[in-house]
């Protein structure tokens, strides 16, 4: 087994174990830098945005690719495991979720509002049951695309510097790639970016939702027929996968502060329970395992970073 994959598959058994860490995490420290770097550089410009997200990510990848390229076997086995445990959100999701579950289940409605507003973007103040379950079983769908699948794939390919750049453009996504008055254009970039390095791993996350769901038939049925509807090109097939899976129906108004969006239905059934994310979570975990193994199969075949020649001591 290459040092990679040995990595890849280290770093996903400690997040299951341990999930990612609560204090101190590096991903908080991405963020207050790229928080800090935008109130001096914001313009409204798409310009100044690409330079923006070219500067943070680039600023990521380079260092770790100097890395990977001078580590030794072991060495590249340790930090890739390091990183993977870092960047994944599997099992914080996971309980997430599983708290929204737990206020469902007792009609603790508000609780289960607070909860859920958690794990989204979106207003949750209003929500009913069946709006706080959907959208629980909603951000499990696509977290799991963004916060398991999609950095395990680029950390097959691409090594320490997908999982980490990978990462770090998922974060910015989440901090300018906002269709606001402020972000519209300078976010332009970090969302197109986002959009590009997630295509691969929504693919997967919604072909292992079909494959380890309980309704194959249905979850390739909705990816196909309802995935293009919606806004976003990675979410779309991944929450179409997870609703075809499960039964389930997704989609519909969802609010975003003064704004409401009425999104695509999702799949065939009825509106989603608490029952349904615990459902959800349990395809989660599968989705999850079948991406480390496969993300492991890929880095066995993928080319590695040929050790510099040592020089001959004169």
């Amino acid at each position: 087994m290459s040092a990679r994959a040995l990595g890849l598959l280290l770093g996903y058994a400690a997040d299951r174990v341990w999930a990612d860490p609560v204090r101190h995490h590096p991903v908080a420290w991405f963020g207050t830098v790229a928080s800090r770097l935008e109130q001096r550089v914001w313009r409204d410009d798409r310009l100044a945005g690409t330079a923006y997200a070219a500067v943070l990510v680039g600023g990521v990848v380079l260092p770790a690719a100097g890395v990977e390229r001078r580590a030794g076997p072991a060495t590249r086995v340790v930090t890739t495991a390091a990183a993977t445990w870092l960047v994944l959100g599997g099992t914080s999701l996971d309980r997430e979720a599983a708290a929204v579950q737990a206020r469902l289940a007792v009609d603790d409605l508000p609780g289960a509002r607070t909860q859920v507003g958690r794990i989204v973007g979106r207003s949750t103040a209003d929500l009913d049951a069946a709006g706080v379950a959907r959208a629980a079983v909603e951000s499990v769908a696509e977290n799991t695309s963004d916060a398991v699948v999609g950095a395990l794939v680029w950390g097959a390919v691409a090594g320490l510097p997908g999982l980490l750049g990978f990462r770090a453009a998922n974060t910015l996504d989440a901090m300018v790639g906002h269709r606001t008055a402020r972000h519209d254009r300078f976010g332009w970039a970090g969302a197109r970016l986002d959009d590009v390095l997630g295509l691969p791993g929504a693919r997967l996350t919604a072909a292992l939702a079909a494959a380890a769901g309980p309704d194959h038939a249905g979850a390739l049925r909705a990816w196909r027929r309802d995935a293009g509807a919606h806004p976003s090109p990675n979410a779309g097939p991944v929450e179409a996968a997870f609703a075809g899976a499960l039964g389930v129906t997704l989609g519909g108004p969802t609010t975003y502060g003064d704004r409401t969006e009425d999104r695509p239905r999702l799949g065939d059934g009825a509106a989603p329970t608490a029952h349904d994310v615990t459902r959800a979570r349990r395809l989660a975990a599968r989705v999850g395992l079948g991406a480390a193994v496969v993300s492991a199969l890929i880095a066995v075949r993928a080319p590695t970073q040929p050790l510099p020649p040592r020089r001959p001591r004169r």
